[in-house]
């Protein structure tokens, strides 16, 4: 039987026009769009953030340490040897005085207590009535009072008359160590010398 040719190549013709849009969706199906696809995220997670370091808040009232009794002299607005009282301190020498001070021997002032909130208030004593001492003091700006240097530090107990009386540091721990030198030795042990050298030394 005759096979009519311009059938065949019709029918080559559709056949391989199916097998070239077959291969072509083949390949559009493999292939990614670039577009849809997520783009990353610069921003790191919330959760990954690094806090703010924060200072902690300064100590309050921390107190200066004294490792001489020369700084002692040096730091105070007034050095003086008279007896605690009831109301006050009545003022009997006055070793030392900045410039202007008018306390005098005779006179009687006011102390006041260390501010509240000191951490190492707990720790100092008290004065009382009758105590006889030499003071190393620090006037309040804002009022007419005094206060020791930092507390027990500036606190000599006498016992005894004239330039050869004892004066011992109230504390032994809150205490300097020496007169014009500090005395590592002595540290922590409390000192003791006599009131002529601590008004040399004030002088």
């Amino acid at each position: 039987m005759a096979v009519d040719s311009r059938r065949t190549r019709a029918m080559w013709a559709t056949a391989a026009a199916v097998l070239s849009a077959a291969a072509l969706s083949a390949c559009g199906s493999g292939s990614a769009d670039p577009a849809a696809a997520p783009a990353p995220s610069s921003a790191a997670p919330s959760s990954a953030a690094t806090p703010t370091d924060v200072a902690p808040p300064p100590i309050k009232g921390k107190l200066r340490g004294y490792a001489t009794v020369r700084q002692l002299s040096d730091a105070a607005d007034l050095v003086v040897r008279g007896e605690v009282e009831a109301a006050g301190f009545r003022v009997d020498e006055v070793l030392r005085a900045t410039t202007g001070s008018t306390v005098r021997a005779g006179a009687r002032i006011t102390l006041a207590p260390l501010p509240a909130g000191v951490p190492d208030m707990a720790h100092m004593s008290k004065l009382e009535a009758g105590q006889v001492v030499v003071l190393y003091l620090a006037q309040d700006p804002a009022a007419p009072t005094f206060r020791t240097l930092s507390g027990d530090f500036g606190v000599f107990d006498l016992t005894g008359s004239g330039a050869e009386a004892v004066a011992t540091t109230r504390s032994q721990a809150m205490a300097v160590s020496g007169l014009n030198a500090e005395d590592p030795a002595a540290s922590g042990h409390g000192f003791r010398t006599t009131l002529g050298q601590l008004r040399a030394v004030a002088a």
